[in-house]
């Protein structure tokens, strides 16, 4: 695909919204490459990270390899990931802190006008689709209320840790960092990025790179040979993923092991209400007017 200097700046904008999304705990990144419409391109330009290119990368045939492996796209898209993770981390974590309420009506209305725009475009609802749909919304419905667990802190299981957690960073409604918080990793990887902890971030991120070239793989064959139902799998996530993302929240402690963990229920609305609901239609007309646009170029 063609691109100009403009492109590779959207590009990198659409890297920070999924990276931004990323870090946080119940929203994916996988969602906003849905929403701005390249989610494709980035399982199949992942995908093509394999032993053939590499070849290419050891022999130091750098031109090929980058061709190869998408590179121009890749590096847009994972600079503006980069720039996003390390320079809003902190302002994400304190948003979450300060104004939980309106961040995730916010991504509540995203998370929702991505379900349906994706349950939208699947061709040909059937027994198969719809019982797809139900099972990607009850796996992502079970995630989301599943008990934090202590984890212990050594290498491998860091390594592990960005392994799983990478492969959920890209599939739509289940959030990477969410499922770092079942692993009681969340916030010993975040302090990690805002102290730049090299050795745990360069072992999560040796994880990361082999779940993502690995799961991709399945992704892109899933696509390509059962697009229908695996849409709908994905629009199964998003709708289940809704129950993390409400806004409004009772919260208790609950001691796992000698561990304190905060527990969230989801509650009706007793504060923020009307910001809550314009917050939820600016992320859903967000999509909206994404998705036209997209449409309109397509």
């Amino acid at each position: 695909m063609e691109r100009k200097l403009k492109d590779y700046a959207l590009l990198m904008l659409k890297g920070m919204g999924m990276g931004a999304a990323d870090v946080v705990p119940g929203v994916s990144g996988g969602t906003i490459a849905f929403i701005v419409g390249i989610y494709d391109e980035l399982i199949n330009t992942i995908k093509s990270i394999n032993l053939q290119s590499l070849k290419l990368l050891f022999t130091f045939k750098f031109k090929e390899f980058w061709k190869t492996v998408n590179g121009n796209f890749l590096f847009s898209l994972f600079a503006g990931i980069a720039i996003s993770v390390f320079s809003l981390a902190k302002l994400i974590t304190f948003l979450l802190v300060a104004h939980p309420i309106l961040v995730w009506a916010f991504f509540f209305g995203l998370v929702l006008a991505s379900t349906w725009f994706v349950a939208k475009d699947i061709e040909g609802w059937n027994w198969k689709t719809v019982l797809s749909f139900i099972i990607g919304a009850v796996i992502a419905y079970y995630i989301t209320v599943v008990t934090p667990a202590e984890t212990p802190t050594n290498l491998l299981f860091i390594f592990l840790c960005g392994a799983i957690a990478i492969c959920a960073m890209i599939l739509p409604g289940i959030s990477g960092s969410f499922i770092l918080v079942l692993l009681g990793k969340y916030h010993y990887i975040m302090d990690a990025v805002k102290g730049l902890d090299l050795l745990i971030l360069c072992v999560f991120g040796a994880g990361a790179f082999i779940g993502i070239t690995s799961f991709s793989r399945v992704l892109s064959y899933a696509l390509k040979h059962f697009r229908n139902v695996t849409m709908a799998v994905l629009a199964g996530f998003m709708l289940g993923s809704l129950n993390k993302v409400w806004p409004w929240k009772t919260t208790e402690i609950e001691i796992i092991n000698g561990t304190e963990f905060t527990i969230e229920h989801n509650s009706l609305p007793t504060q923020y209400l009307v910001e809550g609901v314009v917050l939820m239609i600016v992320g859903f007309m967000l999509v909206y007017v994404l998705e036209k646009i997209s449409a309109k170029k397509s």
